[in-house]
C-alpha cells in the first residue's frame, strides 16, 4: 500500500522530503504536485521505473517523457541546449513549461523518443519539487498523472492515493494544484513550436493558442 505524506505547499518539511527522496533511490514511484497537474515520477537510473509508469498512463514507446530539472545546467548536461534555446529556457525558467530538445550522451537511450532521440525537459516552479530535486541532487524522470480514458489529470491526492495504491509507493500532499498540464514547446527546429498548450503562457516564444 502506497504511503502518504502531506507536506506544507510553500515550506515542505525536510524530514519528509529525506524520506521521499529515499523512497525515491530505493526504486520508488511517487506521485507529487508540480506548479500545474500532480506527477508520477522516479530515479532516472531505474530501467523498471519506465515501464510501470507506461503501464499505469498505458502509453507506448512513443510516449514523451519529461525530467524534471533543479537548474539550468542540469538541463545543459542531459540535453544538447545552443544559445538561442538557452535564452529561451533561462527566461521562461522555473515555470509550467516542458521543453523538447535533443538528449544527450548523459541519458541512457531507453529514455529517449525512439526515433527523434529527444526528451522532455522542465524546471518546475514548486517549493515541493524544489526540494525534493535538491534533496536528490540529480533530475526526477516524471510522466503528467493523466489514466488512461480520462481528459484531465488527477486533481484529488485521496482519489490518487486510492485509485494507484497498489502500483505506487508515495503519494504527496501538499494542497490542489490544478487539473492544467504544462505548456509543451519543441525547441529542436530553428523557431519554437507549439505541441500542446497548458497552464504556461504562449507570448514569450511568439505563438497563439490553437
Amino acid at each position: 500500500m502506497a504511503q502518504y505524506f502531506s507536506l506544507h505547499p510553500e515550506q515542505p518539511q525536510p524530514r519528509l522530503i529525506r524520506q521521499a527522496a529515499e523512497i525515491m533511490r530505493g526504486g520508488g514511484l511517487v506521485v507529487f504536485p508540480t506548479d500545474s497537474a500532480y506527477a508520477l515520477g522516479g530515479i532516472t537510473g531505474d530501467a523498471d521505473l519506465i515501464q510501470r509508469i507506461r503501464r499505469i498512463r498505458q502509453v507506448d514507446e512513443r510516449h514523451h517523457f519529461t525530467l524534471m530539472c533543479r537548474d539550468l545546467s542540469q538541463i545543459a548536461t542531459y540535453a544538447r541546449v545552443d544559445n538561442s534555446q538557452f535564452r529561451l529556457l533561462k527566461a521562461t525558467t522555473p515555470g509550467p513549461y516542458t521543453f523538447i530538445l535533443e538528449g544527450s550522451r548523459e541519458l541512457p537511450r531507453r529514455m529517449l523518443h525512439p526515433k527523434r532521440k529527444t526528451i522532455g525537459l522542465r524546471i518546475p516552479d514548486h517549493p515541493v519539487v524544489a526540494a525534493l530535486l535538491e534533496e536528490l541532487g540529480e533530475p526526477i524522470l516524471t510522466s503528467t498523472l493523466l489514466l488512461p480514458g480520462e481528459d484531465l489529470p488527477l486533481t484529488d491526492p485521496e482519489e490518487i492515493r486510492e485509485r494507484l495504491e497498489k502500483q505506487v509507493e508515495l503519494v504527496i500532499e501538499a494542497g490542489y494544484c490544478g487539473p492544467e498540464a504544462t505548456t509543451v514547446i519543441d525547441l529542436t527546429g530553428g523557431s519554437p513550436v507549439l505541441v500542446r498548450a497548458g497552464r504556461g503562457d504562449l507570448r514569450p516564444f511568439g505563438l497563439e493558442a490553437p
